[in-house]
């Protein structure tokens, strides 16, 4: 990646933190990428995950223990612990052009570091490290904070060039995966045998995928986050379901696909939740309400239900009763970036006003409009979920469902087909992962 990249990243954090420090009269704001947790009663951990907030200042994995500190016109210090460990590998400064936009201070006892900081400085971070009696000289109480935190993550929404190039990396990793991993299931491999596939040619390990992924054969691809791999393959696949991503940097691709395993009515419901899935990616531009692209959705799979002769209903009637929500019962998408949910998708302006989404798309993760340099996943559904089909045909008396072709679909589970696009600045949408699935095929 062209170094200047970085550069310019970089300058456009210290605009934005240096805003915030003048916004809110303060010193210094820092950031403490947290420390590894341990489940209950054990001396094992989960793999650690630093503080995006943090992470976005750094062209590397960020590790426990680091601190960033931002003073205005001042380079960026970069508090790197030193500890001396025979159990683990050494946690060596990583080499590069990146250092001479740095102080770096290395530190062997980061609790006596904390006390050297005084005066009037926000400490932002995860509640352990960043609470009174770690950062007890801290004049700035947790409801300005909150607020310092708001500002901020307000500007994360929209992505700098570097960051986009990260996202673009986690994307051509995770669709390496993706056509290995559709590979072995049209050779009838299982679950766990597909991850595997996938891992492999993504070159990651389970521990170091933005988010664990889903790997669902036939009924299972109607679980929206089944976390299991079976080690057996079903005597016979009929559809496969991929959600998958990767990360470059810290940065996150998430990405599905829908596969069928030969032409009948479940490979054409692909086909045309696919078209539908296209439209939207190409309405993924500036100024483009995303509530506005949701409802849109609904109105799209209530067309593909009639069509497929899955509900009698007219689109108005499905939509107007909430029939289509049967069949997609989540949001259209999310930012992505650091997070694969990423900060700031319900926030409207820096002072961290919220727009929640209405009582009829409660799971939608993206209520804020779409602006230049923002990162959004487009991904509709279309899924044969037992309990929202009874549930339906128990409340609703003219429900129009064709339960005889209904029965059919369901051992095929469901559909979902997402792919990460950027907002540019000349109208034209940017598909990176589209862009990546070219660049492999």
């Amino acid at each position: 990646m062209d170094t200047s990249l970085y550069q310019s990243h970089l300058n456009t954090l210290l605009s934005r933190y240096e805003a915030a420090l003048d916004h809110f009269k303060l010193d210094a704001i820092v950031l403490s990428a947290g420390r590894k947790s341990y489940y209950f009663n054990d001396d094992l951990s989960p793999a650690f995950h630093p503080f995006s907030g943090i992470q976005q200042w750094l062209p590397f994995p960020v590790g426990e223990d680091t601190f960033v500190v931002i003073r205005a016109s001042s380079k960026p210090e970069l508090v790197w612990p030193i500890k001396n460990d025979f159990w683990h590998a050494p946690n060596s400064i990583p080499k590069g052009d990146w250092q001479k936009n740095w102080t770096i201070t290395e530190v062997k006892d980061t609790e006596a570091w904390k006390s050297t900081i005084k005066g009037n400085f926000a400490a932002l971070g995860p509640e352990h490290i960043t609470n009174a009696s770690s950062f007890d000289n801290s004049e700035v109480n947790n409801s300005k904070i909150n607020k310092v935190s708001a500002f901020i993550d307000f500007d994360k929404a929209i992505k700098t060039p570097y960051e986009v190039e990260c996202i673009r990396a986690a994307n051509h990793a995770a669709v390496a995966g993706h056509l290995e991993a559709e590979r072995a299931f049209r050779e009838g491999a299982s679950e766990l045998e597909i991850h595997l596939a996938y891992l492999k040619a993504s070159t990651q390990s389970a521990f170091e995928e933005p988010y664990p992924s889903i790997i669902g054969l036939n009924e299972h691809s109607a679980i929206l986050h089944y976390e299991h791999k079976n080690t057996v393959a079903p005597s016979s696949s009929r559809s496969f379901l991929i959600d998958a991503g990767a990360s470059k940097n810290g940065y996150a691709s998430d990405i599905t696909r829908t596969y069928a395993a030969q032409e009948n009515d479940f490979s054409a419901l692909i086909a045309s939740l696919e078209k539908l899935q296209l439209s939207l990616c190409g309405k993924v531009v500036n100024n483009q309400s995303y509530i506005e692209l949701h409802q849109q959705t609904l109105t799209g799979i209530a067309a593909i239900l009639k069509e497929h002769d899955i509900c009698s209903l007219s689109i108005e009637e499905q939509v107007e009763r909430s029939i289509v929500q049967t069949f997609f019962p989540h949001g259209l998408g999310h930012l992505l970036g650091l997070q694969v949910h990423d900060l700031g998708g319900k926030q409207v302006d820096r002072n961290g006003t919220i727009l929640t989404p209405s009582a009829d798309m409660p799971f939608l993760r993206m209520t804020r409009g779409l602006e230049t340099g923002m990162v959004v996943t487009i991904e509709p559904g279309l899924y044969f979920i037992p309990m929202l089909i009874e549930k339906t045909l128990a409340t609703q008396v003219n429900h129009g469902l064709n339960l005889k072709k209904i029965e059919s679909l369901r051992p095929y589970g469901g559909i979902r087909i997402e792919d990460n696009v950027l907002v540019t600045n000349d109208g034209q949408p940017n598909n990176l992962t589209r862009e990546s699935f070219v660049r492999f095929q």
